[in-house]
């Protein structure tokens, strides 16, 4: 089958599978309603359903994680290895370096800006990892066990369902000759009927989750662009006010998405990477340089030694929530993103061996944000520790402020405000490009894989994003954000686990001489070229 036959060729749902369509805004439409007309409800309903996941799914979440870890790191090695997502003698779509850049912005994001000091102060504070070490609360060594869990929360766990999502999706495309959508992962499974129901259902948790993950981001970064505006210019702090800006980059996201200027979002993606590393430079300068490269070195190995006891770890105290809102909240939230990210992984990485993929992308990604946590909640740190404090009350009092307050802690007077401006320019351009690939990746999925979406359903993903994230907001803030994440996370996770089992036969149908039927005609096939395909390549989503 054709997948551009299942695509509605007049109406208003012209260009994307109607029954999708329909489905997708209506599951927007009423969870929209649901939240606006009842907000004590639909908190109280969010908050049960977090609730009970934490408490009876912890398990499942961590082992789910660590299985596809370690499938990530077997496919590597395996006689697959030196398969080439695309034709066997097809060079990489983009060289190296350009490769390397947009998987590096994949980790620098509005997550990582968000938490990168805010989370390791939290853990300083008291976690189950140093009351089971006997360390005390506030000493350098609950410093350094700090460090260990927030590099845990943002390394190869995470990581590793981005690329098999990604490895996935690029090698049925490429290779294969499905369309670039979700469902043709599963096609080793479901055959033909990846055009079905079944195929539809996989899509739509694949929109679901999509769409949860996106506005999770949107409504922490949104947060912390309130608090540096407010830092900055005296703007109030509140959900109104969150709410506008959401409504207002939203808006610039979508016209973005709609407008499909391949230089535009290059140029923000660039510009982000530029203005991280100022921010580093200044960081690692202005702050204890030595006491930064040491912790970085010692975080790193320490990381690595404590892998894999800390991936299987879950809480035995049933009373602890602790685990439920760092460690699951956190899984959720990499699955949630499994869909966006994956996809855009897929989409830059046609060309190389499987072998190159995963092993250059479990390694080059991490690496970048393990850098950006140690020098900037290394920093923190060492002013708790060494200098004159402040930073966890900053933290504890207002976590959005966490940033701001630590870069005028560093004392370095003169640019304590052009850096505290240019942190709020860098969180509203990620706001930007996260929403801008959102809207871009749930339409392609909804045109079956087309590199050309219409743009009346990107205007309408494009604003219905912002919408989803302010009704968040309005019921209960950060919490419903969570709770969403990981209630969106789950079904999905089957669905991974699925992907998993439906790539290696597909590796051995092709080792087998399994011959599919090509289903992608030439206006589906992802090629080289300069539509709104290239502009999400060039666009970079992160949770982290």
């Amino acid at each position: 089958m054709q997948p551009n036959k299942l695509l509605a060729d007049k109406g208003l749902l012209s260009g994307i599978h109607p029954g999708m369509g329909i489905a997708s805004k209506a599951m927007v439409l009423a969870f929209v309603l649901f939240t606006v007309l009842n907000v004590d409800l639909a908190n109280g309903v969010y908050s049960d359903i977090k609730n009970w996941i934490q408490s009876t799914l912890n398990w499942y979440y961590v082992t789910v994680v660590s299985l596809v870890l370690f499938f990530s790191v077997w496919v590597a090695f395996s006689r697959f290895g030196d398969l080439r997502l695309g034709a066997d003698d097809e060079k990489p779509e983009f060289g190296f370096f350009t490769w390397f850049s947009m998987l590096f912005s994949c980790a620098i994001g509005v997550g990582i800006l968000f938490w990168s000091i805010a989370e390791p102060i939290f853990h300083f504070q008291g976690n189950p990892f140093i009351s089971m070490a006997g360390i005390e609360a506030g000493s350098a060594e609950a410093a350094q066990m700090a460090m260990r869990i927030t590099l845990f929360h943002w390394g190869l766990h995470g990581w590793a369902i981005y690329i098999i999502v990604g490895l996935a999706l690029a090698y049925f495309t490429y290779r294969r000759g499905l369309p670039l959508t979700v469902r043709s992962a599963l096609y080793p499974i479901l055959g033909e009927r990846i055009y079905g129901p079944i195929g539809h259902a996989v899509d739509m948790l694949a929109i679901f989750s999509t769409l949860f993950g996106t506005t999770t981001t949107l409504g922490l970064g949104v947060a912390q662009m309130n608090a540096g505006l407010n830092y900055l210019f005296g703007i109030e702090i509140s959900t109104t006010t969150q709410i506008i800006l959401i409504a207002a980059i939203s808006v610039v996201g979508t016209v973005s998405a709609v407008s499909g200027v391949e230089k535009g979002i290059r140029w923000l993606s660039v510009w982000n990477i530029r203005i991280s590393l100022v921010l580093i430079g200044f960081f690692l300068l202005a702050g204890p340089t030595v006491f930064l490269l040491g912790m970085f070195a010692t975080s790193v190995g320490d990381y690595m030694w404590n892998l894999i006891p800390m991936g299987f770890w879950t809480d035995p105290n049933p009373e602890s929530q602790w685990q439920g809102w760092w460690t699951i909240f956190y899984w959720g939230w990499w699955l949630s993103w499994g869909p966006l990210v994956g996809l855009f992984i897929a989409r830059i990485s046609r060309g190389r061996t499987i072998r190159q993929f995963l092993l250059s992308a479990l390694i080059i990604p991490p690496l970048g944000g393990f850098l950006w946590i140690v020098i900037f909640g290394g920093s923190a740190l060492h002013i708790e520790l060494y200098g004159a404090g402040g930073i966890v009350d900053a933290v504890n009092n207002d976590m959005t402020l966490a940033l701001y307050k630590t870069i005028e802690a560093l004392g370095v007077e003169a640019l304590t405000w052009p850096m505290a401006a240019l942190a709020t320019f860098m969180i509203v351009t990620w706001f930007v490009t996260s929403a801008d690939s959102g809207t871009l990746v749930i339409c392609t999925i909804l045109s079956m894989g087309d590199r050309n979406p219409p743009q009346r359903f990107r205007i309408f993903w494009g604003l219905g994003l912002g919408a989803v994230a302010a009704v968040l907001l309005l019921a209960g803030g950060l919490k419903a954000l969570q709770t969403a994440t990981i209630a969106a996370a789950l079904p999905f996770s089957v669905v991974l686990l699925f992907m998993c089992a439906a790539l290696v036969k597909g590796l051995n149908d092709e080792a087998n001489g399994v011959v599919y039927p090509t289903a992608v005609d030439k206006d589906l096939t992802p090629e080289q070229d300069d539509s709104d395909s290239a502009v999400m390549a060039q666009t970079t989503p992160s949770n982290g």
